[in-house]
């Protein structure tokens, strides 16, 4: 894989104004091993950022093209990138679209998968959500099986992500499976808070990695950087015009540098006529939520408005302050709707 660097004369077998005829010890610069004649050293990333693989064994309903191949190809594509650089790869969870893979799934990943992969659990990788069932799950048979590693903390529902995951070159790195947004809401009445609050909340961190928002973007702060990746692949109609990336994280600078997995375009691959479809699959979830205002429990502030059944769910939750014993029961009860 061939990627353009940032050329710049910085190999130390310089004489000291800077020749590029011979090093320091007098030695043909084409002879040094270092920059192999080319009086630069490329700069190395130190981390590969990514999230929300959402890696699945059938084909999201708006995909019409060869979901399968675009999937494994985009894996492929960063398995290559980490071979390149050899720095370990983040992602910040939903690895899976579902907690339990199939055996075919697990051995696909396994074969396309990425070496020193680091990963958090996101709501998807969780049975019911729920982080003390984790065991059940099929990023902890990976782990088990010495595939990848989970990081101790930043996993969905949990705050601990506050302590920090990595520090790289002094450089403190949080990993958190967690909603968060740039500039506009992500639908009526979301309570998360956005990518500078959470800059600013926890001003020790020099690189938040989030995931769980679908949509790119960075946000920085006194220097500081969130990288929401984005998904690895297209699962909506919305994500039409989606340009799916991972980014390389640069400790020295702290930047990043985004780079564009392969894919087919939008417009020959994602359809919208399954629209109706989702709209009554959300109509009949919709009805348990009526069932519980009928029962007198509150119905959230800012609910319905374009906000999907599951984004809903979040807010009444928190606006009724459900018990999580419940709301596992419900979560299951989703995954057979």
């Amino acid at each position: 894989m061939q990627r353009k660097q940032n050329r710049e004369y910085n190999c130390p077998c310089l004489d000291i104004a800077g020749q590029l005829n011979y090093t320091r010890e007098g030695i043909p610069i084409e002879d040094c091993q270092t920059c192999h004649g080319t009086g630069f050293i490329p700069n190395k990333p130190n981390l590969i950022l990514c999230s929300d693989l959402h890696l699945r064994e059938d084909t999201p309903t708006c995909y019409i093209g060869d979901f399968q191949k675009e999937q494994w190809d985009s894996l492929d594509f960063i398995r290559e990138l980490q071979k390149e650089y050899d720095c370990p790869v983040l992602c910040a969870g939903d690895m899976f679209h579902h907690w339990k893979p199939s055996p075919f799934l697990l051995s696909q990943t396994i074969e396309h998968l990425p070496d020193d992969f680091w990963v958090v659990y996101g709501q998807h990788d969780l049975p019911n959500h729920n982080l003390e069932l984790s065991c059940k799950s099929g990023i902890f048979t990976l782990n088990r099986a010495g595939k990848l590693r989970i990081l101790p903390q930043g996993h969905w529902g949990k705050n601990d992500a506050i302590h920090g995951n990595w520090t790289i070159n002094g450089k403190n790195i949080y990993v958190w499976h967690i909603t968060t947004y740039q500039n506009n809401l992500p639908w009526p009445g979301c309570t998360a808070s956005s990518a500078k609050q959470l800059l600013k909340k926890y001003f020790n961190c020099d690189l938040f990695l989030t995931g769980d928002n679908h949509q790119p973007f960075i946000e920085e702060y006194e220097g500081r950087l969130l990288v929401n990746p984005g998904s690895m692949t297209r699962q909506d109609a919305d994500q039409l015009n989606h340009r799916p990336r991972v980014y390389l994280w640069y400790a020295k600078t702290n930047t990043v540098e985004p780079v564009y997995l392969p894919i087919v375009p939008g417009n020959d691959v994602i359809s919208r006529e399954h629209i109706e479809v989702v709209k009554q699959r959300n109509e009949r979830l919709d009805a348990f939520i009526a069932q519980l205002n009928f029962l007198g429990i509150e119905k959230p502030k800012g609910s319905e408005g374009g906000a999907t059944f599951e984004e809903n769910l979040k807010m009444f939750e928190n606006t009724n302050q459900v018990r999580s014993t419940v709301m596992q029961i419900v979560y299951k009860a989703m995954e057979e709707v």
